[in-house]
């Protein structure tokens, strides 16, 4: 018993100094802190309030999460709130979608879209999947495909191998096609068979000379790729219309450097713009140029702000002959996304897609080339209801990036530029990429694409069509600010064609 007692007080002493030693060090931490804070320049209020002022920048940092989960409302987060987000990882995890007692979407702002059901709506029986459509009737190797929507461009670098092989495989699953991004095809987007359309940015990686411009072997390596369907010439993006690619240094691994033929641990910012193409006629001659080496469809992706370049590229194309016309357009929208670009840009360059989507529809309709440029509608369309709205704008195929990255398990804690994403998706510290198996998000993947593909039905269904590429115009209504709403149709009208010269 004496000895139970002997070690109870010698435990109780040993806790008690390992206590005091530990106050003991804080006291002196808070002492350098103190001091340091104190005769420091760099910061006025740790020189005012030292120790204090340090939990303000603390509360700052953590207020973004804080905010997510306790104190935003379900529809006012941005760029995505939780009812966006909630629906694209139910749909990933292909669980139960409905909802109860009635909508939380307040339909009263000015330039709300809603959509017009018809009184006798498609039965299921007389829907039917969406038909394949044909891109690049003049390519060597055209491209024929019935998905309508697609894996937007994300590069090997922006995101992680896992992130990257299980994109690829739920593609695969899914029957889409999933876009490369600007930092060159790694051997993780060919890993799960998915059809793949290579990326070709300002930098031209992948398929550049070490000194710039095209590699044309490189280029026919690339295309070699019987996964390898198209190429997309990337002008600007949604986030950062004017400004190049940015992949911080922290992210340019030594497999990465290889992949897009940089240094490794360098910042890598592509141009603004490529050098060879400063007009439309060079445009057209690029995108040519590409079509001829490789043998496969070839469009290009701009965000549009002004807009009048687009009528003089369709007036050239009349003119050249419309096999010199691109076979897609990518049409990127201001709210687009982005792994790293300056807020300046991201908050207020370029056109939203919800503008931007009719006028090009419209001027493809004006010169009679809607049919040969296939149009692809990209930034922002997470959900059926974005998708919907699309088709009903014109759109002949929707590509999301941040959906997918949803369907990753994405939880927006906006840290893509700094290589600490908690989710895997956007690092390549092994640690935290440790979580993301890829074999399971594939699956998530596959179903989101899978979902997104059925509710979208739905909707058309529900404005009595059989598929989603057969929503006009007609079946969408936008609220104005006066409250009453008008039909799409009306308020973009059906432009007057001009026939092309003889």
């Amino acid at each position: 018993m004496e000895q139970i007692s002997s070690f109870a007080l010698g435990l109780v002493e040993t806790l008690a100094f390992i206590f005091i030693f530990v106050i003991g060090l804080a006291i002196v931490w808070l002492a350098v802190m103190f001091i340091h804070d104190k005769y420091q320049t760099e910061s006025t209020l740790r020189r005012n309030y030292p120790v204090l002022a340090r939990f303000r920048y603390l509360f700052e940092h953590m207020g973004e999460f804080f905010r997510q989960y306790f104190f935003a409302l379900d529809r006012e987060e941005m760029p995505f709130n939780r009812a966006e987000r909630s629906w694209v990882y139910r749909a990933a995890k292909n669980i139960d979608s409905t909802v109860a007692f009635g909508s939380s979407r307040d339909l009263r702002p000015a330039g709300t879209i809603y959509f017009v059901n018809c009184p006798f709506p498609t039965l299921e029986k007389d829907a039917h999947d969406t038909a394949a459509v044909t891109i690049g009737p003049y390519a060597r190797t055209p491209y024929a495909t019935n998905s309508i929507f697609n894996i937007s461009g994300m590069s090997y670098g922006a995101i992680s191998i896992p992130a990257v092989r299980a994109l690829s495989k739920g593609a695969k699953m899914a029957g889409i096609w999933m876009n490369t991004g600007e930092g060159g095809l790694s051997p993780y987007h060919l890993e799960g068979g998915a059809d793949i359309v290579f990326q070709i940015g300002t930098a031209k990686f992948g398929v550049r000379k070490p000194e710039g411009g095209f590699d044309e072997d490189k280029l026919r390596t690339v295309a070699a790729h019987e996964q390898v369907k198209m190429f997309e010439l990337k002008l600007s993006q949604g986030a950062k219309p004017g400004k190049g690619g940015i992949l911080p240094g922290a992210k340019v691994t030594e497999e990465i450097a290889q992949i897009r033929g940089i240094n490794v641990g360098k910042t890598a910012i592509s141009p603004n713009r490529h050098e060879e193409v400063g007009n439309v006629d060079e445009l057209l001659d690029m995108l040519c140029y590409i079509r001829d080496i490789t043998g496969k469809p070839v469009g290009f992706k701009a965000v549009i702000g002004a807009y009048g370049y687009f009528d003089n590229l369709c007036k050239r194309i009349l003119e050249r002959g419309i096999e010199n016309a691109p076979d897609f357009v990518t049409i990127d929208s201001a709210d687009g996304g982005t792994g790293a670009a300056p807020m300046s840009l991201i908050d207020n360059m370029g056109m939203p897609l919800r503008e931007s989507l009719p006028r090009v529809v419209d001027m493809l309709r004006k010169y009679g080339l809607k049919e040969r440029v296939k149009v692809c509608a990209s930034g922002k369309l997470i959900n059926p209801s974005d998708v919907a709205w699309a088709f009903c704008a014109g759109a002949d195929f929707v590509n999301s990036a941040r959906g997918f990255m949803f369907a990753l398990g994405c939880i927006q804690a906006l840290q893509c530029n700094k290589n600490t994403c908690p989710t895997g998706i956007t690092t390549h510290n092994k640690k935290l990429q440790y979580g993301l198996d890829p074999e399971n998000k594939a699956v998530r993947v596959a179903q989101y694409a899978q979902n997104m593909r059925k509710e979208t039905g739905i909707i058309a269904h529900s404005c009595g069509v059989a598929e989603p590429r057969l929503l006009k115009r007609y079946h969408a209504r936008i609220v104005l600010p006066s409250g009453r709403s008008m039909a799409m149709e009306e308020l973009y009208p059906e432009p007057e064609v001009i026939k092309a010269p003889e």
